[in-house]
Parts: structure tokens; C-alpha cells; sequence
């Protein structure tokens, strides 16, 4: 696997920034998070961690997006995308 370029590696830590801003938005630990949506928190942390060379994929964005009740639209209308 090639390593990410600069602006591939900007772009995933602003969707891990924007995943942790939301989780806390609704004021739930982690563990709270998981427990409440029935995932396991250790996969909730994945999707919050800055260090994964992988990042998270669109599809557990809208699954995300699906938990909080928003849009893809509405997690990439923030001013962290601009």
C-alpha cells in the first residue's frame, strides 16, 4: 500500500476531527457512544484515532451519519472542509 500524500493525510484527519466533534456534541464518552448505538467501543476509538494509516471509509461516515440523524451533506458542511 502507497503511503498517503500530504493532502490525503490533511483530509482524514480532518473526518477523524469532525467524527470526534460530533461524538462529543452529544455529550457520551466513548463508551457511552458505543453502548448507546450497540458498537463496540473499541471500534468507535478506531474511528477517532489520528494514528490509523487507513482512515475510516464512506461507508462508516453514513453509518455515522445514520446514528446521529445527519446527512453526508450536513458532516462535510462544517467549516473543518472549507
Amino acid at each position: 500500500m502507497s503511503s498517503l500524500s500530504k493532502d490525503d493525510i490533511e483530509l482524514r484527519n480532518k473526518i477523524t476531527q469532525r467524527l470526534i466533534d460530533l461524538r462529543k456534541s452529544t455529550e457520551l464518552n466513548q463508551s457511552d457512544f458505543a453502548k448507546l448505538h450497540d458498537i463496540d467501543r473499541q471500534q468507535v476509538n478506531r474511528w477517532e484515532s489520528f494514528e490509523s494509516e487507513r482512515g475510516v471509509t464512506i461507508y462508516t461516515i453514513k453509518k455515522v451519519c445514520t446514528l446521529l440523524k445527519i446527512t453526508l451533506q450536513e458532516f462535510f458542511n462544517d467549516p473543518l472542509f472549507k
